[in-house]
């Protein structure tokens, strides 16, 4: 994306990291209950955003390197949530806080409007991801994520993309065979 791209230089550019995380395997950068308005790059390894419903994990999301990541409904209502951040290998991640990230934006119109593209588009994966699930077969919607996100079954183990897929890892190991 290039909106990503972007708005990374800028944030490059200005030095606005904050701090930078060093997260072993399985560590969390966010637990579920908690506020988090943070904007996190991946510098290296990979996590995963998920939600726990009675001791079952869902994954939601993936970064990996290169990728920005947080907990989007924390970051714009600025209030707890259910969701996790968790590292799914040894991970290293930078850090801009929300205020930072605004006043960067507020300071140019157009990186504002690079910033609203950015999160339109994630909108609308998550619309797609939705209607996927709904709508579609397991194999699809294997077929649609490889197509999409090929660099993601290089970074992340089988079991968490069969959970982002909603089918157990049987399922996924059979599809992928295929």
């Amino acid at each position: 994306m290039k909106q990503i791209q972007v708005l990374l230089e800028q944030i490059f550019e200005q030095e606005s990291w904050t701090k930078m995380l060093r997260l072993k395997k399985n560590d969390y950068l966010k637990v579920s209950g908690g506020l988090d308005t943070n904007l996190y790059f991946v510098v290296k390894g990979s996590l995963r955003i998920l939600v726990i419903d009675e001791n079952e994990e869902h994954t939601i999301r993936f970064g990996y390197k290169n990728n920005l990541i947080a907990d989007l409904e924390s970051f714009i209502s600025e209030q707890p949530t259910e969701y996790y951040i968790q590292a799914l290998k040894g991970s290293l991640v930078k850090v801009i806080p929300k205020k930072a990230l605004l006043e960067l934006l507020e300071s140019s119109p157009a990186l504002q409007r690079n910033w609203n593209e950015l999160l339109e588009q994630v909108l609308i994966q998550q619309l797609e991801r939705e209607r996927d699930l709904l709508i579609t077969s397991p194999i699809e919607r294997y077929n649609r994520v490889l197509k999409r996100s090929p660099l993601l079954f290089q970074e992340i183990p089988s079991k968490y993309i069969a959970s982002y897929l909603r089918m157990t890892p049987e399922t996924f190991s059979r599809i992928k065979k295929s």
